[in-house]
């Protein structure tokens, strides 16, 4: 037993933000689940750029799909690839989905970031990808933009499980949470049981300090007469951020509208921390675990930050901790002109556009692998 197993025992799930071919077809996931008590796998845009984008592990079952599928659109065969990662992903955790009764063992796959800000596109490929992948433990990632917010609560309504991500803002997660809610509720309505249908909210970490860290640097450089207080808020606000979309949580989960809910069935949408590799190296490498340990919530990691936990991680519940100084650092930033709203949105903004680039570059290295036409 590592300090990745005593995660579990805080209450907290250890994901893997990864997935690739080679990884999968050498059971580096298996190993994971046995050895690390894994239980979930995240994968985007970005992941699946750097998986199919580069050297030949797909090429055999892209030349066998293009035989069978002569003429086949690019997407489509893009998506071949993925679902068939995803499947695989999804057989090796279907064990933990079972064990843990659907509260875990989940692998997430995402709608094309070309409809972020299109609901009924978003809604009807979810649907899509949800039938193509035909697994229980599918998590359908919806970015938390405004047009996903009635998206999510239409495919919570469907019987889909669904992974909100690109939360950066507590309003934002306040308005997929009760997204999630009324999609419950939808189901309710319907007649139709809630017991197995599983969500999280993914709120990215460490983007929000390296932004907010840069503006506070600029303004100590140039001599701000603030640079203490500057100083003293470096590295913490993002972690502020999170503890008190947890405290928001925990509030709801107590109220009435909840409690109706948990009377049928219902799971509560778990926090996600994502983004958690630290992108200042003046921080230690497993900041973004370390400081956000608690009861339901999920920590997706790159494989080096897992490695580096599994190191020298120290597991306890701190999401729970310094909720005071959270307040604090947060009434800084206000007072100090952050603007930490604006800086959430324009990571949304941003999230979005590198998903969108990461998607151009993974389909036109697809399309340089199409067969050549007599």
């Amino acid at each position: 037993m590592g300090a990745l197993n005593n995660l579990e025992g805080f209450g907290q799930a250890v994901w893997l933000d990864f997935v690739d071919r080679k990884f999968l077809e050498a059971g580096g996931l298996q190993k994971l689940v046995d050895e690390d008590g894994l239980t979930g796998v995240t994968s985007n845009p970005s992941i699946f750029e750097k998986a199919m984008g580069h050297g030949d592990a797909y090429d055999s079952t892209l030349a066998k799909y293009d035989e069978e599928n002569p003429g086949a659109a690019t997407i489509d065969r893009y998506e071949h690839l993925a679902i068939q990662d995803i499947k695989a992903a999804a057989e090796t955790l279907k064990p933990v989905y079972d064990k843990l009764d659907a509260k875990d063992g989940y692998v997430s796959l995402e709608v094309s970031p070309y409809i972020s800000d299109d609901t009924d596109a978003t809604i009807a490929e979810a649907k899509k990808l949800w039938a193509a992948v035909d697994r229980p433990n599918l998590m359908i990632k919806i970015p938390g933009t405004l047009a996903g917010g009635p998206a999510i609560s239409s495919t919570i309504a469907s019987g889909i499980n669904v992974n909100v991500t690109l939360l950066f803002a507590l309003d934002a997660y306040i308005r997929v949470a009760e997204a999630y809610a009324a999609g419950l509720e939808e189901r309710v309505k319907q007649g139709q049981p809630i017991d197995k249908i599983a969500s999280v909210a993914s709120f990215f970490v460490s983007r929000i300090d390296a932004s907010i860290d840069k503006e506070i640097d600029a303004r100590v450089e140039k001599g701000d007469a603030e640079a203490e207080a500057l100083k003293a808020i470096r590295g913490k606000v993002a972690i502020a951020n999170a503890k008190m979309a947890y405290q928001w949580y925990l509030d709801f989960l107590k109220s009435d509208r909840w409690q109706a809910l948990v009377a049928k069935g219902a799971q509560p949408q778990r926090l996600l921390w994502a983004s958690t590799g630290v992108k200042d190296p003046s921080y230690p490498d497993t900041l973004y675990i370390d400081t956000l340990i608690g009861k339901d919530t999920v920590n997706t990691m790159p494989p080096k930050t897992m490695d580096a936990f599994r190191d020298h991680g120290t597991a306890a519940e701190t999401i729970t901790q310094d909720v005071d100084q959270a307040k604090h650092v947060l009434a800084e930033a206000e007072r100090l002109g952050l603007d930490l709203n604006g800086v959430t949105g324009k990571l949304v903004e941003e999230g979005v556009a590198s998903f969108v680039k990461a998607f151009d570059d993974l389909l036109g290295s697809i399309a340089k692998k199409q067969p050549a036409t007599a």
